[in-house]
C-alpha cells in the first residue's frame, strides 16, 4: 500500500527484454541504498518488487500484463520515473490509500500553464469515469492529486509548484501517457450497485 506522495525521481538505465516480460532497472542515489531484495516500490504508482540491488540501482521483473496495462513498456534509458517505498503502519498518510494496482493508461489532452501552476485535462477511458468525481482522488503515475472536474471521457486537476518540481507531471506534454488509479473506495461503491442486479441472474 503506498500514498501517492513521490519520495523521489528514479532514471531508468535499462529495460531489458527477458520473455515473456522485462528487466528493469532504475538508479536512484538516495533511497535506492536503503531498499532490499523482496521490498515492493511503486514506478509511476505501479507496484513493483524489487528483484536486485546494486548500490544506487535496483532491479524489477515487469510482466506482460503490467507492460500492457501501463506506461512502463514505453520507458527507455534517461526516463525519469516516480518513486515511492511502501507505506510502513504508523506513517503519516499525507495523500490517499494507492493500491500500487494500475486501472489504465490515461493521455494528456491539455495542459495550460499559469505561472508557477499548471491546469491539465487527462483522456481517460469511460468505464474508469464511473468512479471519478469532482474533490475525489486519482493517481496519475503514482502521485495523488484531487480531481477539479470530472466528464465522461476526460478529468482535470491543478498541479501545484511543488508538485511539477518534484515529480514526473512537470515533465509532461500534451499526447503522453499516464498510469492511472482510480480511488479505491468507489471500486467497491461501483461494485455494490453493480450487484443489485445479481439477483435477478439465473443461479448456477
Amino acid at each position: 500500500m503506498f500514498s501517492g506522495i513521490v519520495e523521489a525521481l528514479g532514471t531508468v538505465v535499462e529495460l531489458r527484454p527477458e520473455e515473456p516480460g522485462c528487466k528493469l532497472w532504475v538508479q536512484e542515489p538516495r533511497i535506492v541504498p536503503e531498499i532490499r531484495v523482496a521490498d515492493s516500490v511503486a514506478v509511476n504508482g505501479c507496484c513493483l518488487t524489487v528483484v536486485e540491488v546494486q548500490g544506487d540501482r535496483m532491479a524489477f521483473d515487469v510482466g506482460p500484463e503490467t507492460l500492457r496495462r501501463t506506461n512502463l513498456g514505453r520507458l527507455g534509458p534517461g526516463s525519469r520515473v516516480n518513486l515511492e517505498r511502501a507505506l510502513r503502519i504508523g506513517d503519516r498518510l499525507g495523500g490517499h490509500f494507492v493500491t500500487g494496482h494500475i486501472d489504465d493508461v490515461g493521455t494528456l489532452l491539455e495542459r495550460t500553464d499559469q505561472g508557477d501552476w499548471s491546469f491539465c485535462w487527462f483522456g481517460v477511458p469511460r468505464r474508469l469515469s464511473r468512479q471519478m468525481a469532482p474533490k475525489a482522488c486519482i493517481a496519475v503515475d503514482g502521485v495523488s492529486l484531487t480531481i477539479v472536474d470530472s466528464e465522461p471521457d476526460r478529468f482535470s486537476v491543478a498541479l501545484i509548484p511543488y508538485t511539477l518540481a518534484v515529480t514526473t507531471l512537470g515533465l509532461l506534454k500534451v499526447g503522453d501517457p499516464v498510469n492511472l488509479e482510480t480511488d479505491l473506495l468507489a471500486k467497491y461503491v461501483q461494485r455494490l450497485i453493480e450487484s443489485q442486479s445479481w439477483e435477478q441472474l439465473p443461479q448456477e
